[in-house]
């Protein structure tokens, strides 16, 4: 399994930005598009606490959150941190 996954739909501006954030830093992202999967959907609302919109984003088993989310952490050099823990390098970005 992929250190870094994310529930998404095909048509989701904030799921592309994230996947492009995440693919700047080398990381492989296993995408679930719960648009295609009403079962995957209620895993992603299971596993995200009850949050219903995409993305929904996780590095390794924690939680993450959404692009604001992931974008936050970034800029608070914190990102890298949590792709090395997960198994992804991150490249300092």
């Amino acid at each position: 399994m992929a250190a870094v996954r994310m529930y998404s739909t095909a048509i989701c501006p904030y799921c592309v930005r994230a996947e492009r954030l995440l693919e700047r830093k080398g990381v492989e992202v296993e995408k679930i598009r719960v648009d295609l999967d009403p079962e995957r959907y209620g895993e992603m609302v299971a596993a995200a606490g009850g949050l219903t919109s995409v993305p929904q984003i996780f590095i390794g088993d924690r939680h993450v959150g959404g692009c604001d989310e992931l974008v936050a952490l970034e800029r608070s050099g914190r990102l890298d941190a949590m792709l090395a823990e997960a198994g992804h390098g991150g490249d300092g970005d």
